[in-house]
């Protein structure tokens, strides 16, 4: 894999081509044919999921019943892709998940339908994340960052479908943390586990999470325990916004989500260890997935506050980008650095 050059330096050789750098599994369905038409099948059982799920958001006349099957659907080919993508038993999970979707159809408890709308986002948000590819340019940057928001956004009009009768902030706090676990879960071995981060990496991982805990430590003490003056400022700016503007951007997706999510795909086209990165972007789809959980959600509101959140993100997921990507030191960059990472296809098992 090295190669000695003129004067005894050793460079890596770039002429051997590289290979994925985790162990996977045998393919289950060896058929190719076979394998394109279930692929086709779940994209299709997607999109008529997003259709009908919609009609719980755009009012177009559809009957109310077609919404929390249209979840269902959704929640079930959100538990395919994951399970799928991740290497876990299809078996095992996707009958657990059809039979929570057609118990919270048919019953209707409260219990059933929040627990339906929570596994439905903590599933879309971990999965819109485990679906992106490698990075290695801007457009490949842009492709992927737009995938996840599409994915995301499914999510949230299933789990707007599902209209369960929940505690928005409680909700979001559960479904972040248990996205959060998953998310570390799955990435502990796409990551190599702590061991394989390097000191960047490190320091990345460190920084996102400290400022993951300044914001909500910040944002609970200003609830709390801040002064009139402070509480009253923040309303006023956020009422100004709303008025001028129709939508106010989530600190948490502008800051930690959304760049988490650039600098993390972008790193994975160099060293698999971007994936710990990542995790923190999971941060970011979970609280876009939840944001129309509360049935007097202005979908138009969201809908602006998102777009705000994802430009915003972008930028300054670009500019830490643009750090995270620069080479560590001389002896980096004297080495001959493979391009682009291999990776298996964005439908195929990452392990």
């Amino acid at each position: 894999m090295t190669q000695t050059a003129h004067g005894g330096r050793r460079r890596l050789d770039a002429s051997v081509p590289p290979e994925y750098d985790v162990p996977t599994r045998q393919p289950r369905i060896e058929s190719a044919r076979t394998v394109r038409l279930i692929m086709v099948g779940v994209f299709g059982l997607w999109v008529v999921g997003v259709a009908g799920a919609l009609t719980s958001v755009v009012a177009v006349g559809a009957p109310s019943w077609l919404q929390r099957p249209s979840a269902a659907l959704l929640m079930v080919v959100f538990a395919v892709g994951l399970t799928h993508r991740g290497g876990g038993h299809m078996r095992i999970w996707l009958p657990i998940t059809a039979a929570l979707g057609v118990a919270a159809v048919v019953v209707e408890t409260n219990v059933l339908l929040a627990s339906a709308a929570a596994l439905t986002a903590i599933l879309s948000a971990v999965w819109a994340v485990l679906v992106t590819r490698p990075a290695d340019s801007l457009v490949a940057v842009l492709r992927e960052f737009g995938l996840t928001i599409v994915v995301a956004l499914s999510g949230t009009v299933a789990v707007a479908a599902w209209n369960a009768p929940v505690n928005y902030q409680r909700f979001n706090l559960m479904v972040i943390a248990i996205a959060l676990g998953l998310a570390i879960t799955l990435v502990w071995n796409l990551g190599a586990g702590l061991h394989g981060l390097g000191k960047q990496n490190l320091a990345i991982l460190a920084g996102a999470a400290v400022l993951l805990l300044l914001l909500l430590a910040y944002s609970s003490f200003v609830r709390s325990h801040g002064s009139d003056i402070l509480v009253d400022t923040f309303s006023d700016l956020v009422g100004w916004m709303r008025r001028t503007f129709e939508g106010v951007p989530r600190p948490v997706e502008v800051f930690i989500g959304f760049p988490a999510l650039i600098v993390g795909v972008s790193l994975r086209s160099k060293r698999r260890d971007g994936w710990w990165v990542l995790v923190f972007a999971v941060i970011g789809t979970a609280v876009l997935s939840t944001s129309l959980v509360t049935p007097g959600a202005f979908p138009t509101y969201i809908a602006l506050s998102t777009l705000y959140s994802a430009v915003l993100g972008l930028g300054v997921g670009l500019l830490a980008r643009h750090y995270a990507m620069r080479q560590g030191s001389a002896r980096a960059a004297r080495a001959i650095e493979q391009v682009v990472r291999v990776e298996p296809p964005r439908f195929a098992p990452l392990k």
